[in-house]
């Protein structure tokens, strides 16, 4: 198990607990603690791109040992750096792109297999997670009188925290296994 894996048990579990208190809190007043739902998801996803970025790190720190201190390794931490802080919301295109481009790894996607999913399927969820997680961060709650219902569902939530945990296992797997 990487290190990157274990940093990331422990932020999924910021998710765990955010549901943990909607179920808890939510009984009385369940409007009042909706927050909490897409909160868990906005964490859940936070613990995501952390797991990305700090699998790519760990599995560069010995190659970059070899080159730090020269002028490749200077150039090459420039571009890493530049790329890191242009990546976000890590879509499974732009995994592998990151993962093809600084590990040679030619389609880290295909280890994405677990229990019920097969790449295609771990792709497309992981996609339509996104898209919800960005829905959520990137729209105002409509509160008219009309307005739909939220957007997380307490089912939802609990099923995205699942998907990621069996997604980051699948994928540590694999990134071991090829390199």
């Amino acid at each position: 198990m990487s290190k990157s894996l274990e940093k990331f048990n422990i932020s999924i579990q910021d998710s765990k607990n955010l549901l943990d208190l909607f179920n808890k809190l939510s009984q009385n007043n369940p409007e009042y603690y909706e927050v909490l739902k897409r909160a868990g998801l906005v964490m859940a996803f936070t613990a995501w791109e952390t797991y990305v970025e700090d699998r790519l790190m760990e599995s560069l720190s010995q190659q970059m040992k070899l080159i730090k201190g020269c002028s490749l390794g200077d150039f090459f931490q420039k571009k890493l750096d530049e790329e890191l802080k242009r990546f976000n919301t890590p879509t499974s295109d732009k995994t592998k792109k990151l993962y093809k481009e600084f590990l040679d790894i030619e389609d880290v996607t295909e280890g994405w297999e677990w229990s019920n999913y097969d790449s295609v399927k771990a792709k497309e969820q992981l996609n339509k997670w996104i898209a919800l997680r960005g829905e959520i961060v990137h729209h105002a709650k409509d509160i008219s009188a009309n307005s739909q219902p939220h957007k997380v569902k307490k089912d939802d939530l609990s099923k995205c925290i699942t998907f990621l945990e069996g997604l980051v296992k699948a994928f540590d797997a694999y990134v071991e296994k090829v390199l």
